[in-house]
């Protein structure tokens, strides 16, 4: 069993990656996901998400014991990993301490999926990442936001949720939050054999 197979160590340090698009544009789009989730935690363990970085914006706090950084890439998601070479060598945490959220129009609207690695499934916020920390070695947190019907995918990924999906997607973000609460006290690997 390696360390990152292990529940986390007391006091150790994890950097939570919520991504998306900066702007009040960006908001409520299916891209997004990854920053309504943060949001939804930030709210949950009072950690506000302020401090203005050039490359991110930050909250610091603990949630259940272990450190955490809250970070939202001020990059757009195709250079999401200009953020996280960023945080890594900031705070000196290694990959495997490094949790990403993000959407993936290969899941089902609302579906999460949690792993230890991997490629980045043609997702370019990941792409970026992994050109960027020179990895595939970090743990990361998929929402699932559907595949279009008829748009194209970019119209897709930036636009918003219908009124249909609003309360999946709701639901989606707040078992997500919970998926991450997992992950910090019990480990990646507990909390796959849990949400996935």
């Amino acid at each position: 069993m390696t360390s990152r197979d292990q529940s986390p160590t007391e006091g150790e340090l994890w950097v939570v990656v919520g991504l998306g698009n900066p702007g009040p544009r960006f908001t409520s789009s299916r891209h997004n996901v990854g920053f309504s989730c943060l949001d939804i935690l930030a709210a949950r363990h009072d950690i506000p998400i302020k401090e203005r970085r050039q490359h991110a914006v930050l909250g610091q706090g603990t949630i259940d014991g272990c450190r955490v950084v809250l970070a939202k890439p001020r990059t757009f998601m195709n250079l999401s990993g200009r953020a996280l070479r960023y945080l890594r060598d900031r705070f000196g945490v290694p990959p495997e301490r490094m949790l990403v959220v993000y959407d993936d129009m290969d899941l089902p609207l609302g579906k999460l999926r949690l792993r230890l690695s991997g490629s980045s499934g043609g997702h370019n916020g990941l792409n970026s990442i992994i050109s960027e920390i020179g990895t595939q070695e970090f743990p990361r947190l998929r929402i699932g936001v559907g595949r279009p019907t008829q748009s194209n995918t970019i119209a897709h990924v930036l636009g918003g949720f219908t009124q249909a999906e609003q309360q999946d997607i709701a639901e989606a973000l707040s078992s997500a939050s919970g998926a991450i609460e997992a992950v910090l006290a019990e480990g990646v690997e507990r909390a796959m054999n849990r949400f996935n």
